[in-house]
């Protein structure tokens, strides 16, 4: 049986729902498909409060993405650690940071060209 192909709002949408569900902070998506040379279409990057919520963030995407997309992630890298997550939809790549790792390595200036929405919690 072929796997449906999910769309890549689809999946954002449901990534950000799972970041939500565990109360990730900043998020933002970075719209990178103007961008000449890049590796992914999107980047959604959230920040956790510690090792802990960075992993539950990690999980409860994963959970999400499974269970209502029948999909997973193509690569995961950092979870040991869990200061920086990356997880890879392919098109999609999540990027969970642990404050002050995030500021460090200011990924926002890094991608500076890319559009990027800052999605607004609800609490």
């Amino acid at each position: 049986m072929a796997k449906k192909r999910v769309s890549e709002d689809e999946l954002i949408a449901v990534i950000i729902k799972g970041i939500e569900e565990i109360k990730g902070a900043d998020i933002q998506l970075f719209d990178l498909r103007e961008i000449e040379n890049t590796v992914t279409n999107y980047f959604i990057i959230c920040t956790g409060n510690s090792n802990t919520q960075v992993k539950a963030i990690t999980q409860s995407v994963q959970k999400m993405v499974s269970k209502e997309l029948k999909d997973k992630p193509w690569h995961i890298e950092g979870e040991t650690n869990a200061q920086w997550v990356l997880m890879d939809y392919v098109n999609v790549v999540v990027h969970v940071f642990q404050k002050e790792i995030r500021e460090y390595y200011d990924i926002e200036s890094l991608w500076g060209d890319a559009k990027i929405t800052t999605i607004t919690t609800t609490v």
